[in-house]
């Protein structure tokens, strides 16, 4: 191994008699070649994971100019060639030579492993990139890679191809001496993320609004300029990680209203070039109880996220295990003779955010998922135990209710350790299955499927049709029990729940004991929940979801949970057999059907559209039927939107419907100023803002005290959507002047030619849609599925458990999905009514599958 510790590899190994082994077959990879040899030592896997893994690597240096004082925004954007910039204004990497090494510092850092500035030269102290490798390594991984430094009034840059110097470092423009700051702008290699190369702008979001949290005071944008006009996310959030908790808390019914904040500073020894000195740990814990059954503790070391946690988690959770034992006991909460609370006990419905910010941190792989230094451990509980000892005596009444809470946690787990101990016993005694599963005869996990299926009519055409060797099947009776209402020892109570904890075979619920949860039981490898296309089976479907993510959640991180994809239309035409998903995709189909087959031209004749135009213009007009839809059960039509652009230059943004008596007025206001000025001055009429559930299901329209006039708000999602529709239309050539009805034709569609030809008139643009969807349907035979049991067992097997031809959904719970897979579960699930209705108001045009 060389000085610069470069990777020593072996390029030859082999048993047989015929190759050597011997100095010869022994070789360095110089510099950079070592990260793209082996790029999962230092990113994880080359996947969409891993490339996103590089922004972070180059951003966690941006933090650690803001961690030193430095930086106060960063700016992260996405250009339309695919590359990314993250943008500081920290101190700007240096640009002089190095002493040592006789090239400019800047290049060192980028291209020489283990080179940087947080090896105890006094340049950070608290940092999230101690290896010095990480944006080199993103170096290393770039088809071209970018810095351009701000430093001394002066704009420097440097560039590199695959981690090789291609240009060296030049001044290339100057800039007032106050600026300063580091660009980093790469475009990953393909030939290393063979997966994607393109970057998520969700994927992003959520990391960089852990950062906003963990670093209070630090504004950080994201920008995509992929779209027109570029997508902007700002994140800021001065109480740091109080407001973290709060978010992660949103939607539940709260203990303590208020966050439990924990902060303090211990000394701990540290070794600076063979020298050990103390220096300051910083630790700041926030929590919060909610009343659901979930633990949700996340973990940070100098910024960096720990999924795995750590030191600094065990030593929070041994410390609030033990102070609220210990106050429980000496306040006559929990007797002498009663068993202590434990630690999954005092943390059901906890949400908590634990920060430490330390000199020197040590990690258990470069992509930082856990924190392994021991002293931590001590210093966390240390602090964690004595503040939350402290808040317990200065609010006992809080105490009280957070250990109450406790206790009822331990009886339910005890409730749920007998009623698991029963499930498995009653399995033993009964000879381990189910008797409605229809099992399947291979024993190898990896090689079995058991599909979940909704209703015994189903079953029946799955057990028929399936492969007995490998596909095993589960009928269920019924929608499965809300687990997210209910604590474990109740769910098990449910026969399906039952069934389905027996057929995997692996347990439920935490803990040592034979009946919890063993990934290594799992029966089958592939578990498919197969429900109708319809409301009833998405509505199923998520409650399995919920079940398997609170219950199981380790079986669905292992991947093994899939969702398919069943048809709900089957086409047959001339003698071709066709199945599609909804009625979206069949209106696709017949429009590929027909497109081909007829040309749109202006009725004057002043011009012909392409066939990719005609697709363009009846996929944009898909999507504004939808919206005018919408809009029309609201009672608005496309045509008042426009009368009202006519007259006020722009659509409305807020639509109010008033009736009185049998009379209905439908009034619009572009802004929320009109409307709330007009709201003022008539307040006898108005019902601000959407009405509950309560008063929609007692009658359509409320009534108020007073006159006999009431009204409705509704926010216009339909008209921006329509705006963005209208604009792609004038992109391809339909003016505004041509979307509603006219006396006289606008368009015209011609089928065939010369004799043959037929020219049908069209007078506003939604025509042209339902005429070519009408041509679609021409000698097509189409059948709809109510659900899978009208599938007879040879359509089901083909269309949706064939391994060769059938689509699944994989389900992926994961460390950057879980805190919006939490939040999903809470707002769609949970107990609370309000979150659920503002989402179907947000979402109600993302809608698919309606059933009227």
């Amino acid at each position: 191994m060389s000085e610069d510790t470069n990777e020593v590899v072996e390029t030859t190994v082999s048993t047989t008699a015929q190759h050597e082994y011997g100095a010869a077959q022994i070789d360095k990879l110089e510099g950079l070649e070592a990260v793209r040899k082996r790029p999962g030592m230092y990113i994880g896997d080359p996947d969409e994971r891993g490339l996103h893994h590089c922004v972070f690597e180059v951003l966690d240096n941006s933090i650690d100019e803001h961690l030193a004082g430095y930086c106060s925004k960063i700016d992260i954007v996405i250009h339309v060639d695919g590359s990314i910039s993250i943008v500081d204004n920290g101190r700007g990497i240096p640009v002089d030579i190095h002493p040592k090494f006789g090239i400019p510092a800047v290049e060192l850092v980028l291209t020489n492993l283990h080179a940087g500035g947080k090896f105890g030269q006094g340049a950070y102290k608290y940092s999230g990139g101690l290896h010095g490798v990480g944006a080199k390594c993103v170096n290393a991984l770039s088809d071209w890679f970018k810095a351009e430094v701000r430093r001394d009034g002066k704009r420097y840059q440097i560039k590199f191809e695959r981690g090789k110097t291609v240009e060296p470092l030049r001044t290339v423009g100057s800039c007032a001496c106050e600026v300063t700051g580091t660009t980093i702008t790469f475009f990953p290699d393909a030939t290393i993320f063979t997966d994607t190369t393109e970057f998520k702008f969700d994927r992003l979001t959520t990391r960089l609004r852990e950062l906003a949290f963990l670093n209070p005071g630090l504004v950080i944008e994201l920008i995509d300029e992929r779209e027109a006009p570029a997508r902007r996310e700002t994140f800021f959030y001065k109480d740091g990680i109080v407001e973290f908790v709060r978010q992660l808390g949103t939607n539940k019914e709260v203990i303590n209203e208020d966050p439990i904040s924990i902060s303090g500073v211990r000394k701990v020894e540290v070794e600076y070039d063979g020298k050990k000195m103390e220096d300051d740990v910083l630790v700041d814990v926030v929590f919060q109880y909610n009343n659901t059954y979930e633990t949700n503790i996340l973990c940070f070391a100098n910024s960096i996220y720990n999924g795995d946690g750590g030191t600094h988690l065990s030593g929070f959770r041994g410390a609030l295990t033990r102070v609220i034992n210990g106050y429980a006991k000496a306040n006559g909460l929990l007797k002498e003779k009663d068993p202590s609370l434990s630690g999954e006990d005092v943390r059901e419905g906890l949400v908590a955010v634990i920060s430490v910010k330390m000199p020197n941190p040590r990690f258990s792989s470069q992509t930082k998922d856990k924190l392994v230094n021991t002293e931590i451990e001590g210093v966390v509980g240390n602090v964690v135990y004595e503040e939350i000892k402290t808040y317990f005596e200065e609010n006992p009444a809080m105490a009280k209710k957070i250990i109450e809470k406790s206790i009822t946690a331990a009886r339910a787990r005890e409730a749920a350790r007998k009623a698991r101990e029963t499930v498995r016993k009653s399995a033993l005694s009964i000879g381990g299955l189910p008797g409605k599963l229809a099992d399947c005869s291979d024993r190898d996990p990896a090689k079995c499927e058991l599909f979940i299926v909704e209703g015994d009519s189903a079953g029946g055409s799955a057990k028929m049709g399936r492969d007995r060797r490998t596909q095993a099947i589960l009928p269920l009776r019924g929608k499965v029990l809300n687990v997210e209402k209910a604590r474990l020892d109740k769910a098990l109570g449910s026969k399906e729940i039952q069934n389905m904890i027996t057929a995997i075979g692996a347990g439920i619920g935490e803990g040592d004991d034979e009946a919890s949860f063993k990934l290594d039981r799992v029966r089958y490898h592939k578990i498919i929940i197969m429900t109708d296309a319809d409301v009833d089976g998405a509505h199923i479907r998520t409650l399995l979801l919920t079940f398997f993510c609170r219950h199981m959640p380790q079986l669905v991180r292992a991947g093994y949970l899939y969702i398919a994809q069943a048809p709900l239309y089957r086409i047959i035409r001339r003698k071709k057999e066709e199945y599609v998903q909804d009625d979206v995709a069949l209106n696709r189909k017949l429009i590929e059907l027909a497109v081909n087959d007829v040309t749109l031209r202006f009725a004057d004749g002043s011009r012909s559209f392409s066939p990719e135009e005609l697709s363009a213009i009846l996929e944009t007009l898909v999507n504004l039927q939808r919206y005018t839809e919408s809009m029309q059960a609201q009672g608005g039509s496309l045509e008042d939107l426009l009368s009202h652009r006519e007259t006020n230059g722009e659509f409305p943004e807020f639509l109010v419907k008033v009736r009185c008596g049998n009379e209905e007025e439908i009034l619009f206001f572009h802004d929320m100023e009109a409307l709330t000025a007009f709201s003022e001055e008539n307040r006898d009429l108005f019902i601000f803002g959407t009405p509950s559930e309560e008063e929609l299901l007692e009658n359509p329209l409320p009534e108020r005290e007073g006159p006999s006039r009431r009204s409705i708000t509704h926010e216009l999602h339909e008209a921006k959507a329509i705006t963005r529709a209208l604009a792609r239309l004038a992109e391809l050539g339909i003016p505004g002047n041509m979307i509603v009805s006219m006396d006289t034709p606008l368009f015209e569609l011609v089928e065939g030619e010369g004799d043959k030809e037929k020219v049908t008139p069209l007078f506003s643009v939604m025509d042209i849609l339902e005429s070519v969807i009408s041509i679609g349907k021409r000698g097509v035979e189409i059948t709809r599925f109510k659900g899978l049991g009208e599938m007879d067992a040879k359509d089901l097997f083909k269309t949706t458990m064939d391994p060769e031809r059938r689509e699944l959904l994989r389900v992926i719970l994961n460390d950057d999905n879980a805190v919006r897979a939490d939040e999903m579960f809470t707002i769609l699930m949970g107990d609370v009514v309000e979150p659920r209705k503002n989402y179907i108001v947000d979402h109600a045009l993302n809608v698919r599958n309606l059933d009227i």
